[in-house]
């Protein structure tokens, strides 16, 4: 089931999530309502807060950046995974640079300096433990995903020049007055 997802100015955003346990009422449906979610808004990421939920959950799908390459080594890259009760144990090497966007964002774009290799302990769907590390792309999606669990956006991380210049953007999402091409949920 496609859920709607939640908007900039809803305070679930901004809630730091709770962890749950392998017991959490509907967690597979919940998941898999999240991967639909996801691939309907034509996300490569999502946190349970995106769909109203203040608990430690996000998936990330990075595979599908690369589905389209020709070179069959990179059409391997990636990854496909749910992320439950994560917590980042490093971050570490260069910072760099790159674009960001968000769901709860639509239509605005920003420049977010993110370390480039992450480890991270995580538990997956059948409450198996991980402790992984990724670098690049997959290291930007997990950090951006892991910001929302603790209740941070990337807007946050953006120049002062940016913030000013998409403020009023900004507004007009809090006020519902965006469109974008899946539902939305407003405060």
């Amino acid at each position: 089931m496609i859920l709607p997802i939640y908007a900039y100015g809803h305070p679930v955003l901004k809630k730091m999530g709770e962890e749950i346990d392998k017991d959490y009422n509907a967690l597979n449906e919940l998941i898999e309502n999240m991967w639909e979610t996801m691939y309907h808004a034509k996300g490569v990421g999502l946190a349970a807060p995106q769909v109203g939920l203040a608990i430690r959950l996000f998936i990330v799908d990075t595979v599908q950046i690369n589905k389209d390459e020709e070179d069959p080594e990179k059409k391997a890259e990636g990854i496909k995974k749910a992320f439950i009760n994560p917590t980042i144990l490093n971050e570490s090497g260069n910072l760099w640079s790159y674009e960001e966007g968000c769901l709860s964002i639509p239509n605005i774009l920003g420049d977010v300096e993110r370390h480039s290799k992450v480890d991270i302990k995580y538990y997956d769907e059948n409450f198996i433990e991980h402790t992984e590390s990724y670098d690049g792309m997959e290291a930007r999606v997990i950090q951006h995903e892991y910001d929302h669990i603790e209740g941070k956006l990337f807007i946050e991380k953006v120049s002062p020049l940016k913030k000013k210049l998409i403020a009023r953007k900004l507004e007009n999402i809090k006020k519902g007055n965006v469109t974008a091409n899946y539902r939305l949920k407003f405060y």
